[in-house]
């Protein structure tokens, strides 16, 4: 299947994935039309996927990054990072409990994520370091992550999930941040409960060896694809454990130091 062939398939991986969303029923993989490995029409379908939810009213507040961890890589039966935006209508931090209406299949992941205080949009790629991210991070917060798949039991290759905005659904964040002067995300150590049991547990470290590494793999990206990085946007830098499933009504509770606990309660 040619390149081109991708490209002109990219609109009806866009409809299926959108109608999966719009009826809560889950469809089957987009790799039928855009291939396992063309990424430039996975994120054009991701695009595509996000500029239909814009056009309806909703604003990017930030990006995601993916499978960062080898945990979850696992899981999904992918080799590599990748990345999606977040949408205000997926910031669901002041619902008690959450409303589980726009959900298919979730699963939740707890990680550390950043607000940035300035542009990361230097003049060349190689300008991108640890230090200039770094020092473009306002604040640390904790967080829980709801992805979730369009796609039928999770049956996704790498373009797949690149293409469904990177697996997204929802997120929690904490309200209170913490500086890099005090805290090391490296050195976190996470703990996520669902109804008083631990089910996933990890570290900073295995978020690409340090959530600020995985920062700057993001901001690399972003500035190949023409759509650097933004003051004010959030950030979620990707799992620190393996994502795990869980039920209406259950309460979810991540542990990461240096943070309080952060803690979502799903509706019935």
């Amino acid at each position: 299947m040619t390149s081109v062939t991708h490209q002109d398939a990219v609109p009806a991986a866009v409809d299926r994935l959108a109608q999966a969303q719009e009826t809560r029923t889950p469809c089957a993989p987009v790799r039928d039309l855009i291939g396992t490995d063309d990424l430039p029409a996975a994120y054009a379908v991701q695009r595509g996927l996000v500029q239909r939810r814009l056009a309806a009213g909703a604003t990017v507040v930030g990006r995601k990054i993916g499978a960062t961890s080898e945990a979850v890589q696992r899981q999904l039966g992918v080799d590599r990072p990748d990345f999606g935006y977040l949408l205000d209508e997926m910031d669901v931090s002041a619902q008690s409990p959450v409303s589980m209406a726009r959900l298919l299949q979730p699963r939740v992941e707890a990680e550390v994520a950043f607000v940035l205080s300035d542009d990361i949009a230097p003049g060349t790629e190689d300008e991108i370091t640890l230090e200039l991210v770094r020092a473009a991070v306002e604040v640390a917060l904790p967080a829980l992550e709801i992805v979730d798949s369009r796609i039928a039991d999770w049956a996704i290759t790498f373009t797949d999930t690149v293409a469904d905005n990177a697996s997204s659904g929802l997120f929690v964040v904490g309200s209170e941040g913490r500086t890099l002067d005090d805290f090391s995300p490296v050195d976190v150590v996470m703990s996520l409960k669902i109804n008083g049991e631990e089910r996933s547990s990890g570290t900073g470290a295995a978020c690409l060896g340090d959530p600020l590494e995985a920062l700057r793999w993001l901001a690399v990206q972003a500035f190949r694809f023409g759509d650097p990085l933004r003051a004010g946007h959030l950030i979620l830098s990707g799992a620190l454990g393996p994502f795990v499933p869980f039920a209406p009504g259950d309460r979810v509770e991540a542990s990461i130091s240096g943070f309080a606990p952060l803690v979502a309660q799903f509706e019935e």
